[in-house]
């Protein structure tokens, strides 16, 4: 190892030049690839165009060039164009002399004439011409954020590619290497169908291999091996399938860096050396990124089980999004301007596939780890389609009021503890009963205070409050369009549209239980006007309340089902509303009650109705004896003594031809 200084004559040039010469064994005139290497090395290998005709193929590496680097950034050597010789074999490494020599590419020089390592490709004219893998420059870089166009950094047709993928999986070959690359490139006619045909491949033929995990004496490292055992790990899929596409005239690279794979805790640093590998090819002029280990499946939380899983989220994926879960270990290689920092990636909200896959869009807060002021904390959620979400803090759907908007969702949490909480966020399309939530966020709260003040009961329904989803069922223009009611005096009425053919109830639950569901639904009383409804509502005492509605189509047989809830809250603990009258079925959704309201009536006293009903012919009190209600300008109204009786009954004559009464309210009269 020394410097060379170069001067031919006084105004030469001078060329200061570190020069490395390893010596090597002899290398092999065999073609096609070696045994014996690490997946860090790639010995010449076939490369097959699609026609039988095949070429030598380049070695590749870790970094820009081929080696495992450090995650600053480091300058470019200038290019230098390998040649052969004879002799024996030798490696040669040249660097600017102030430069780390492990940054750069190694040149090999056989003995005796031979083909040098190179990627083929043709020119415009058909001829053939070599190109070495180069690091990606200024057009590689995308801008950052994404741009919410596509998912894929290149433009991608999955429905003209499917005749290409259902072919690339029937492919049954694993005698070598070459075999099966001049295999799957029968069908492929660009570099993209060549690189998606080796994708696919791989996404659907090779697992993870768990037992290789846990004992690294068991597993697969080099492509032959990984591809005969059909089982590998990160490095074991990245190096098969940079091996394939070099065989198939791609250039790729392997990748490696850290990840937010499984076992990653929210909000975790990374300290140490590299936990994944991945790749990048070379299609149309810029690099791409791709992962076959996360495109095949998943493993269980404990490394024990993989379940064959294809995601297509990891095919050519937007570097915006990439770097989500993966940070090389050269910034390059991420692909972005400007290139996130360790402690950016660190810091910086998960989003898995999942999240970009069922159409979500940007989630806020950014960070992993959000701190709740004044024992609050809140997440919002921006999506294009109509979206249902749910969400788990410490495990359970509690202390949270999660609203669905149009373009996406509102949650505010209220952990009943100090300390840190995992906080779980799902999502499924709306439409699709077989569709099931997928977990697309993770954040880390961190609870100072605990807001006290606000106990949210366990019988609270996700989500909260009218949203598109109950405009779907009919409820239009809600007079409360937010989750929750505040009340001082512990009464509150709610209005919206519906359609005329929607029928109504609703019923008022509780914390605990300890509102029985007939009372509950007592204390609701829903008054239809042509289009408008109104729900008067009176609660019990102070505290909080889930009321909820629920809907069904007058044209359809069957049961009421459940559509939306509010939130009802009192803190004067002076209320005490009775409940409203019982109602029975004949009793009509545009029939009102205007008196008396409360469903206990005093003993003993003369009490005065007055009620709204519409298409009967008579109206009688039933007490201890029978007070008929005349009608007047559309009102039924008249008086009844509640003296030496328990209940009050009003009847309804619907027909002047029958001679029966149907019973439509029910009243209690107080125990003397």
């Amino acid at each position: 190892m020394g410097t060379m200084d170069f001067k031919a004559d006084p105004s030469a040039v001078s060329i200061n030049l570190l020069l490395i010469v390893h010596p090597e064994e002899a290398a092999s005139k065999q073609k096609g690839p070696r045994e014996g290497q690490t997946e860090g090395s790639q010995s010449p290998g076939l490369q097959d165009d699609g026609n039988g005709n095949s070429s030598s193929q380049s070695p590749q590496g870790r970094d820009l060039q081929g080696q495992q680097v450090c995650k600053e950034p480091c300058k470019q050597p200038q290019a230098v164009t390998p040649y052969s010789s004879k002799g024996p074999q030798v490696t040669v490494e040249i660097h600017p002399k102030d430069s780390p020599p492990q940054l750069f590419k190694k040149l090999s020089f056989g003995k005796g004439p031979r083909r040098l390592p190179s990627l083929s490709t043709q020119d415009d004219k058909g001829s053939r011409t070599t190109e070495a893998p180069r690091p990606p420059g200024g057009k590689d870089l995308h801008a950052y954020p994404w741009d919410r166009s596509s998912l894929k950094s290149l433009p991608v047709d999955l429905q003209q590619l499917e005749k290409l993928d259902a072919y690339a999986l029937k492919v049954d070959v694993k005698s070598s290497v070459e075999e099966l690359v001049r295999a799957l490139l029968k069908q492929a006619r660009s570099d993209l169908e060549k690189v998606r045909a080796i994708w696919m491949w791989i996404c659907h033929h090779i697992e993870y291999d768990v037992v290789g995990y846990h004992n690294k004496s068991q597993l697969a490292n080099r492509p032959l091996d990984v591809l005969q055992a059909g089982k590998g790990i990160c490095e074991g899929y990245a190096g098969l399938f940079e091996h394939m596409c070099s065989l198939a005239g791609i250039q790729c690279m392997k990748l490696f860096g850290y990840s937010k794979g499984n076992g990653y805790r929210t909000g975790q640093t990374f300290t140490g050396d590299s936990d994944h590998a991945w790749n990048a090819v070379y299609l149309d002029g810029r690099w791409h990124l791709l992962d076959s280990t996360w495109g095949s499946g998943s493993v269980d939380d404990s490394f024990t089980k993989f379940t064959f899983r294809y995601n297509e989220f990891y095919f050519l994926t937007h570097p915006a999004l990439f770097i989500n879960n993966h940070f090389p270990d050269n910034s390059n290689w991420q692909l972005l301007k400007p290139a996130l920092t360790l402690k950016d990636f660190e810091n910086n909200l998960l989003r898995n596939s999942n999240f970009y896959t069922l159409g979500l869009l940007a989630a806020h807060p950014q960070t992993a780890v959000i701190q709740t002021v004044n024992g609050k904390a809140s997440v919002s959620v921006d999506c294009r389609p109509a979206t249902l979400f749910t969400f788990k803090l410490r495990g359970t759907a509690q202390q949270g009021l999660l609203t669905l908007k149009r373009q996406g969702m509102q949650l505010d949490v209220y952990p009943q503890k100090t300390g840190s909480h995992k906080l779980q966020i799902f999502a499924k399309p709306s439409r699709g009963s077989g569709d099931v939530y997928q977990c697309v966020l993770e954040y880390l709260v961190e609870c100072r205070s605990v807001d006290a003040a606000l106990r949210l009961p366990r019988e609270l329904p996700q989500p909260v409050g009218p949203s598109w989803l109950s405009e779907r069922r009919g409820f239009l223009r809600p007079s409360h369009p937010g989750p929750v009611v505040h009340t001082n005096d512990g009464r509150c009425s709610l209005t919206f549209t519906l359609g005329r053919d929607v029928l109504v109830l609703a019923s008022l639950q509780g914390e605990g239980g300890s509102l029985p569901e007939e009372l509950g639904m007592q204390h609701v009383m829903a008054v239809r006007r042509g289009a408008q409804l109104e729900l008067k509502v009176q609660l019990p005492r102070a505290g909080s309340f889930v009321l909820k509605l629920y809907a069904k189509k007058k044209s359809e047989p069957g049961n009421y089902d459940y559509v939306f809830n509010y939130l009802l809250s009192c803190l004067n603990a002076e209320v005490r509303w009775p409940a409203f009258p019982l109602s029975y079925s004949k009793w009509g959704q545009d029939y009102e009650v205007l008196e008396p309201l409360a469903g206990v009536l005093p003993a003993a006293r003369n009490v005065r109705f007055r009620l709204r009903m519409q298409g009967v012919a008579k109206v009688l009190v039933q007490a201890e004896g029978s007070y008929p209600l005349t009608h007047n300008r559309g009102y039924w109204e008249g008086s009844c003594s509640t003296a030496g009786c328990s209940e009050v009954f009003v009847m309804v004559h619907e027909n002047a031809n029958h001679s029966f009464y149907s019973h439509v309210l029910k009243y209690q009269v107080e125990s003397q």
